[in-house]
């Protein structure tokens, strides 16, 4: 759930549209924000908000009030905010601009988007501090009958809202999916809930094939997050290709400064960051202890539903926002902005987000222009509690090996496909080195790395030329039974083989993936590249579809509906 969730959760506007969307002219930032840069005021002690569960730390750190109170964490750390909710991204670089206030609060790519007015002048280049959370479960891509994976998407029409948190979403799914913004079609919308000009009224138009939706229009349109019927708000065929509970690490929300203000005040700055870590960890354990410590919690919700949600009997509905939010505290800030090797790094993420942008030509020049700042993360760990680098497994291993065998005999391992793609190998060959596959081990890093809610199968194949010319010979069935249970036992030893090199790819450059989601199967020749012809195999025609045989193949699974199997943090 984002912002401008407000009306929607309040007042239950429904999402069905009564007039047909007004689609805009998506214009770089700049061509519509044109406030005077001016300094920083000395009276602004503005820290923006946005309606997202993120947030609710923050209130959480101010004492649970608009403006700081005694007591308070903020307080203890010589921190004086009045936090002001602004879920209209161009009204904060406006005010961020006029020196109203030295924050911007976002995600990283609204922040990215930005980046062009915001640099045009030095005092408010904006220097990326904190961040806050992932995307867990909030934010959904949901598609009508027609698109079965995200590859699907090509020559299809997309409803987007502009400026908001999803740009970040679609340019990951489009880069995973091998797609450029040329391949597809994208509506831009004002809105994001609520309004006949959001992605979810949009969806109901025919010429919509998909839409990035918060998690409540998501599950309107499509039954309850099922398949849509039709009935009350849905749209007859419609399903979640994907949520941010697959693609927890691809929307990122964070905290900026303008340039000025941080190189005269890198101390605030520093102890804003700590603070927030300290307010995240303290919230989740409150969240925790919820029924022992009744009064306390549900005093800081009621605050939050009147502070982000204009109304303190919104508590469900606050709760809603954090469960759909991961907080990555003090470890996350230190991968993020410090580890190198981390892919979902400040660098990574940032890049991405702009190379896309420039392709959609809504940012200009050669290279990403968001700064990171220059704080020791490693050393804000004072007061902290956690701060150990261990994560527990996403995946219950036992629910996946019998979730993908169940698959694999019904032969419906495409049903619920996000991506796929293949690696190839020689004749004989039972090893894999990184020497020779450092290019398709990173990609599988970097998509684990994004999708921490997916299952990766990893299927090996076998060439079926043994079997043929033992058929053609005329052995015995069994013989020939024989042969192909070789085959099979052969293609998984060889996605282990796979599977594990790459384990040991990621531990060698101190990446941390999540041997849980990984699952290796064997597919003997039952699907050759060649096809099959009749009962059997077809032969290979010629040496390049003889090698073509030759391959391991590697799926995403969106699995978020098997409660056994995923285990959320």
């Amino acid at each position: 759930m984002k912002h401008l969730l407000v009306l929607w959760m309040i007042l239950c506007l429904p999402v069905v549209a009564n007039a047909a969307p007004e689609y805009i002219n998506f214009k770089p930032l700049e061509r519509v924000v044109n406030t005077p840069v001016a300094g920083v005021k000395q009276t602004a002690d503005v820290l923006p908000i946005i309606t997202w569960g993120g947030d609710i730390a923050t209130i959480y750190a101010n004492g649970n009030t608009v403006r700081t109170s005694p007591g308070s964490l903020f307080a203890q750390n010589g921190l004086d905010y009045r936090l002001v909710r602004e879920d209209v991204f161009a009204n904060q670089v406006e005010q961020y601009l006029a020196g109203e206030t030295p924050f911007l609060r976002g995600t990283m790519g609204m922040i990215s988007l930005a980046s062009d007015v915001l640099n045009k002048d030095p005092r408010t280049k904006p220097v990326v501090f904190y961040q806050m959370t992932w995307s867990a479960g909030g934010d959904a891509l949901v598609v009508k009958n027609n698109i079965k994976s995200a590859r699907d998407l090509r020559g299809k029409t997309i409803a987007v809202q502009a400026y908001g948190p999803h740009v970040d979403y679609l340019v990951r799914v489009l880069k995973d999916a091998g797609l450029s913004f040329s391949d597809v079609t994208v509506k831009w919308v004002a809105d994001l809930t609520g309004t006949d000009n959001s992605p979810a009224a949009a969806f109901y138009e025919d010429d919509i094939d998909a839409a990035f939706v918060i998690i409540p229009d998501a599950l309107a349109l499509t039954s309850g997050g099922n398949v849509g019927t039709g009935a009350e708000d849905s749209v007859k065929g419609s399903k979640i290709l994907m949520s941010t509970k697959t693609a927890n690490r691809v929307i990122a929300d964070v905290y900026a400064v303008r340039h000025d203000y941080y190189q005269k005040n890198k101390s605030e700055i520093e102890r804003l960051a700590k603070t927030l870590m300290k307010a995240s960890e303290e919230l989740g354990d409150l969240v925790g202890q919820r029924t022992s410590r009744s009064s306390e919690y549900r005093s800081a919700m009621a605050s939050s539903a009147e502070i982000l949600l204009d109304s303190p009997e919104a508590i469900a509905d606050a709760e809603g926002l954090y469960a759909d939010c991961e907080f990555v505290h003090f470890n996350g800030n230190v991968k993020f902005f410090q580890d190198a090797n981390y892919p979902r790094g400040f660098s990574a993420v940032s890049g991405e987000i702009y190379s896309s942008l420039k392709d959609l030509k809504l940012v200009s020049g050669g290279s990403n222009k968001l700064a990171k700042a220059e704080l020791n993360y490693r050393q804000l760990d004072a007061g902290l509690v956690r701060t150990q680098q261990s994560e527990a497994p996403r995946f219950n291993r036992d629910q996946v090996s019998a979730l993908v065998s169940r698959k694999q005999q019904q032969g419906s391992l495409d049903d619920g496909e996000l991506f796929s793609f293949e690696v190839f190998f020689s004749p004989n060959q039972n090893s894999f080195s990184a020497d020779l596959y450092a290019k398709e081990f990173d990609r599988v890093v970097e998509l684990a790395s994004a999708y921490g809610g997916a299952i990766i199968t990893v299927e090996g194949h076998s060439d079926p030329m043994g079997y043929l010319r033992a058929k053609k010979k005329g052995q015995q069935p069994v013989v020939l039974g024989r042969i192909k249970q070789s085959a099979k036992n052969l293609s998984i030893s060889r996605a282990q083989a796979v599977r594990d090199a790459i384990m040991s790819y990621a531990d060698a450059r101190r990446v941390t993936i999540d041997s849980s989601q990984f699952e290796p199967i064997g597919h003997g020749i039952t699907q050759p590249a060649t096809g099959i012809c009749g009962n059997d195999p077809c032969a290979p025609k010629n040496e390049k579809e003889w090698h073509s045989n030759m391959r391991v193949v590697f799926r995403l699974i969106q699995v978020e509906a098997e409660s056994d199997v995923f285990m959320p943090l």
